[in-house]
């Protein structure tokens, strides 16, 4: 699943592509939307909120889209051949410069621009928010300490509590915080876990090549995520895995036991 920095580094590269530009043609192939069309109207802004980007125009309304578990947005020159099959693409955005085109986008609304909360108002503080500060760092941490009895693993991927981690980053802050990913949130540094999360996420916002560890060295970029063959990166130790989470939340969750004590599945 996409996390927040992929999310943030796709505004990044939708906001040039797109911006200040105007639509020569739009294609919607959503269901709710095959019947808008676009063209002509400015691209005013980009909008990036954890998982949730936002396309603004210049009528006044916002194009919303999650990209969920395999959503993306790509960037083409004119006449470029895509890179993923036409029938997995769900909104086409055309300028003379280039194309956009949305592939298995499938939550897309358009709603005025002020609305925009409707879809971000119940999310927690944005990891990757321009203005984070304490301020954004406390309400993080006291969110993660309203739910004491919680497993640090399923609290850390709650987007109440911060918005922008997935399951890659859950795994490696929970084996910098040197904890089980079963741990309860009772007993572990929540000001910590919020720390690591943006100091991760905002190392990684414009990387195209997530990286925990800070080394450059290939297959050294993570210390315990898909590690279950080359062991712990910094013990050398047995990785597991085990799922975490019930029904539709459940993840592949990975973790270290000499390196992260406490409570595990049998």
């Amino acid at each position: 699943m996409p996390e927040g920095d992929t999310v943030f580094l796709t505004g990044e590269r939708l906001r040039r592509a797109l911006v200040g530009r105007t639509l020569t043609r739009t294609d919607f192939r959503h269901p709710r939307l095959a019947t808008l069309d676009l063209t002509g109207l400015d691209v005013v802004a980009v909008r990036t909120v954890g998982k949730h980007l936002f396309l603004r125009f210049s009528d006044g309304t916002s194009l919303h889209s999650h990209l969920r578990m395999d959503g993306s947005w790509r960037v083409f020159r004119p006449g470029q051949r895509w890179s993923l099959p036409s029938h997995h693409a769900r909104v086409v955005l055309d300028n003379r410069d280039g194309e956009v085109v949305g592939f298995r986008v499938h939550d897309l609304a358009v709603v005025p621009t002020e609305q925009e909360s409707r879809f971000v108002a119940h999310l927690g503080p944005d990891l990757l928010d321009p203005a984070w500060g304490a301020g954004h760092a406390a309400v993080a941490a006291e969110a993660l300490r309203r739910r004491p009895d919680a497993e640090i693993g399923e609290a850390l991927l709650d987007q109440r509590v911060m918005a922008g981690i997935g399951n890659v980053y859950k795994t490696e802050i929970c084996f910098l915080l040197g904890v089980s990913p079963w741990t309860p949130v009772a007993e572990v540094d929540a000001d910590r876990a919020v720390e690591l999360a943006h100091r991760l996420l905002t190392a990684n916002a414009r990387r195209t090549r997530r990286n925990t560890t800070g080394m450059d060295t290939p297959g050294r970029h993570s210390w315990v995520y898909e590690r279950t063959r080359q062991g712990c990166l910094r013990c050398g130790g047995e990785v597991r895995v085990a799922s975490q989470g019930e029904g539709t939340q459940a993840r592949p969750t990975w973790y270290c036991p000499r390196c992260q004590p406490g409570p595990a599945p049998s």
